[in-house]
């Protein structure tokens, strides 16, 4: 039998931090935590607890990685409205940063820890700030004022589509961000609202969320957005609304849901271009999440962990990064 060496050969790249989205089966060594470490297949990843929330909300916005993200607004278990707190996340802990200028929930947001965009929510809104990691500057509004909307980029670059508009419309509409002003751009297929999305400007993918005018019973439906156009492709495994995602067009990852015909509010799928694959399980089911990050190193925060719950302040990780352990 071939041994690693015969294989794979004896040189193995050293890196200070883990890569951001490895391939499955890649090998590497970690100087910083000097230790050997692999990609498995996002099938064996698992869940882990995070770090406390320092105020429990629902329906914010995540933008950033695993381990250096912000959650942005959401609604108040105290409060009837949007609250305008944004904290910071090191990996390890939050910590309350700078306030967005006006409270709000279910807005989008994308970018990252110290170069972010936040963009529409409730109240109806097409307001837009930057975040430039110590506080927020009012940009250029959307074309639609609109929440309950996905979206996903940079602070240069994002994507806007669906939501729901004034009156109790729901949106298929997507706008295009170019770091100064929106422009509309091509429809999605389905209009929907409350759905997930991941990836770039340029090649995002759009999943779940409710359609009129059944909207919590939530779609399996999944598009692909290549610059210009929408193309529906795979269908989720289940039907999804109040979710999150995180990845790209061609390694996502959904996490958290709702659908009342069937409680699977713990359930994970993850995407590799072409279909959806359940995976581990959300160690507390939850939905009207904020998550994101890369497919194999995800983070999902805060939710609501059934109808009439208290909104949670925990959060949990994905990873299907592993260390290799000598026998």
């Amino acid at each position: 039998m071939a041994d690693y060496k015969e294989i794979v050969g004896t040189r193995v790249k050293a890196v200070s931090a883990n890569p951001s989205d490895p391939s499955d089966g890649q090998v590497w060594y970690n100087s910083t935590d000097e230790v050997l470490k692999y990609k498995k297949a996002v099938g064996g990843g698992a869940w882990s607890s995070g770090g406390n929330l320092n105020a429990g909300r629902r329906s914010g916005a995540h933008l950033g990685t695993q381990t250096a993200a912000l959650y942005v607004g959401g609604l108040n278990t105290s409060s009837p409205g949007g609250t305008d707190i944004v904290e910071s996340y090191n990996g390890t802990a939050f910590t309350e940063v700078a306030d967005i200028p006006a409270g709000k929930l279910s807005l989008a947001a994308s970018g990252t820890q110290t170069a972010g965009l936040a963009f529409g929510g409730e109240p109806e809104t097409a307001n837009t700030q930057t975040w430039n990691g110590s506080g927020w500057t009012e940009v250029n509004d959307l074309n639609k004022a609109r929440h309950n909307h996905m979206g996903d980029g940079t602070q240069t670059s994002s994507l806007c589509f669906g939501g729901e508009g004034t009156p109790h419309a729901t949106l298929a509409q997507t706008e295009s961000w170019d770091g100064t002003s929106w422009t509309e751009v091509n429809d999605l297929n389905t209009a929907r609202e409350f759905g997930a999305g991941c990836g770039t400007n340029t090649a995002a993918l759009c999943f779940g969320g409710g359609l009129a005018p059944n909207l919590p019973a939530g779609s399996a439906s999944n598009e692909l957005w290549n610059g210009t156009s929408w193309t529906e492709v795979g269908d989720l495994s289940n039907p999804s609304s109040y979710h999150s995602g995180g990845g790209t067009s061609t390694l996502a990852i959904t996490m958290g849901r709702f659908n009342p015909s069937s409680p699977i509010w713990p359930e994970t799928e993850a995407w590799n271009g072409t279909s959806w694959t359940e995976v581990a399980d959300l160690s507390t089911g939850r939905y009207f999440t904020g998550g994101g990050g890369t497919q194999g190193a995800s983070l999902l925060i805060s939710g609501q962990a059934g109808p009439g719950s208290q909104n949670l302040v925990n959060t949990e990780e994905f990873s299907s990064v592993f260390q290799i352990t000598p026998e």
